[in-house]
């Protein structure tokens, strides 16, 4: 699907989101809300330059509205990468540093109010995905989002578990599980869009107004407890504070 066509089926016809690359920016309406919209397109694989955008956009978005009198505007990030750029090059140059930077707008951004608000579109994988999608107050999937943090084979490479007590592992619990269907169970992911619907600025403002009306604490391995994802998480973290 082109980025116009699902642009305008989120934002209607009137928005002025664009795409230049990988890297999306722009703003747009929800409900009658203005919203800054960042991110990333087409399976980005996220390289420094592309993280420095995104990051420099949010900062950006935090100056404007510091400047403006009002509630800050909610950010409207879409994800979609492939995770970060695989190479050594990118790797020598600080990525990971570039990644780090990415995270410290975004905690910014919350830090002076603005709601921050994740659409998958495509793909959501590794680092590209968590150094800022991940992050957000709620995060939604749209329609055929893939979720992943690790390719099984990566991972059997990187813990020295063999493949096939991996793939045994995913079918029982989430935690090692690819799909966007298990990150929901995780609490990592909010709302899965179904297929074929054609409601999506509705699915989106009604995203926004809960992101609005939420406390902003991280309940997100509360909510894995009772989807059945993440049966510790809470509980761990319950004992650990209370010790």
């Amino acid at each position: 699907m082109s980025d116009v066509i699902v642009f305008d089926r989120l934002f209607g016809a009137g928005h002025g989101v664009e795409v230049h690359g990988h890297f999306v920016r722009g703003r747009a309406e929800v409900a009658g809300r203005p919203v800054a919209v960042i991110g990333t397109w087409d399976s980005a694989a996220v390289d420094g330059d592309l993280a420095l955008a995104v990051s420099g956009a949010i900062l950006e978005v935090v100056a404007e509205d510091a400047k403006r009198t009002g509630t800050p505007r909610p950010i409207v990030f879409i994800a979609d990468t492939e995770g970060q750029e695989l190479s050594r090059r990118e790797e020598l140059l600080g990525l990971n540093g570039c990644f780090a930077h990415v995270a410290r707008c975004v905690d910014l951004a919350r830090r002076r109010g603005h709601p921050i608000l994740t659409l998958i579109h495509g793909r959501a994988v590794s680092g590209g995905f968590l150094a800022f999608g991940m992050l957000a107050d709620r995060v939604c999937a749209l329609p055929g989002a893939q979720v992943r943090v690790m390719d099984l084979r990566a991972m059997s490479r990187v813990t020295k578990i063999a493949l096939d007590r991996l793939e045994g592992l995913a079918k029982e619990s989430p935690v090692f599980a690819p799909g966007a269907d298990n990150y929901w169970r995780m609490g990592a992911v909010d709302e899965l869009w179904p297929e074929g619907g054609a409601d999506w600025d509705e699915r989106l403002a009604g995203a926004l107004d809960a992101v609005l009306s939420a406390s902003r604490t991280d309940g997100r391995a509360a909510v894995g407890a009772e989807r059945g994802g993440r049966t510790l998480a809470a509980q761990v973290a319950a004992t650990v504070l209370a010790a």
